[in-house]
């Protein structure tokens, strides 16, 4: 991809923030390229020297079928009528293993108005990646951060192992439906350890609904103790076509507080990167720089880099 001049990248800057969309949509797409290191630097110093993040970043993950997409588009509605709140959405698709390519049919299940300007909504392929998001979508979500009150992520819906989203967000919901499993598999699944709250989806027939509900509760009431857990995560019960729970959800994700600055999620997300580029000897490296939990993902990959050119330089000598 043709790279934008600096003055250009920043004048994009200065629309997104006033809400236009396609100034947004090309920022996005610059640093949606494997060597877009350099322009993410220019980015988010311009950002971080100038402007403060402010978005509450929420992942909903779980099954084919469980209905997050309009579960989310409902969310969204009921947001844009109840309050003033910018909200923008990434959506992750699964990738092809054959032809690599992807539908981004999400985008088809959001009924919300095109010309609506406090929501932005961004199709993301998977592109093979194991656990559920894209290998850009963190510096996505850290994009968004400045431009929108709420950040929602929805992530490939494939099986039990689609967890990565909760390291790079605030809150997380795994999404479920009436019954979606037994005891046993609610508890194999390990959800207990990874979502901070439930929702049960699709909840138009009560009954299956009630029992699912209890089926979940029994399960998290024993992972508690293994786990040794106070409080039980908080489940809900929604249906988007009754309109179920969609205000009480709404209210609760209200109160959700931000994690900004979290050095946990950037240093998760370096350990990551290294790993898929340098392998196990790139994160014995890394553990040098382990103390510099002030800095940015970028200037955690520069000392990286830095770090790896002094090796390379002292073994070829």
């Amino acid at each position: 991809m043709q790279k934008i001049p600096e003055r250009e990248l920043f004048s994009y800057i200065e629309a997104a923030l006033k809400g236009e969309k396609f100034p947004l949509a090309k920022l996005i797409s610059q640093i949606e390229t494997p060597d877009s290191r350099e322009v993410r630097k220019l980015i988010f110093s311009q950002l971080l020297k100038n402007y403060t993040p402010k978005a509450i970043t929420i992942g909903f993950t779980g099954t084919p079928g469980s209905g997050k997409s309009s579960l989310i588009a409902e969310i969204c509605r009921e947001l844009l009528y109840s309050t003033e709140k910018k909200i923008g959405i990434v959506a992750i698709d699964p990738s092809s293993s054959i032809s690599g390519g992807s539908i981004l049919g999400d985008r088809t299940r959001f009924n919300i108005p095109a010309r609506e300007s406090r929501i932005y909504f961004r199709s993301q392929a998977s592109q093979l990646e194991l656990g559920g998001v894209n290998p850009y979508t963190y510096h996505v979500i850290r994009l968004l951060r400045y431009f929108f009150d709420f950040v929602f992520v929805e992530t490939v819906g494939i099986g039990q192992n689609e967890i990565e989203v909760s390291k790079i967000v605030d809150h997380s919901f795994l999404v479920l439906q009436p019954l979606a499993g037994d005891n046993i598999q609610f508890m194999k699944s390990g959800i207990m350890e990874i979502p901070d709250a439930f929702i049960i989806n699709k909840c138009d027939e009560r009954e299956l609904a009630l029992s699912s509900y209890h089926l979940l509760v029994n399960s998290l009431e024993f992972l508690k103790e293994v786990f040794n857990q106070k409080d039980l995560p908080k489940i809900f019960q929604t249906s988007v076509v009754k309109k179920i729970g969609i205000v009480d959800l709404v209210n609760y994700i209200l109160t959700i507080p931000s994690k900004l600055n979290s050095f946990h999620e950037t240093w998760s997300q370096i350990q990551k990167w290294v790993k898929n580029e340098y392998g196990n000897w790139g994160l014995r490296k890394l553990q040098n720089l382990n103390s510099f939990d002030f800095l940015s993902y970028e200037e955690l990959e520069e000392k990286f880099l830095n770090l790896v050119e002094v090796n390379n330089f002292n073994t070829k000598n």
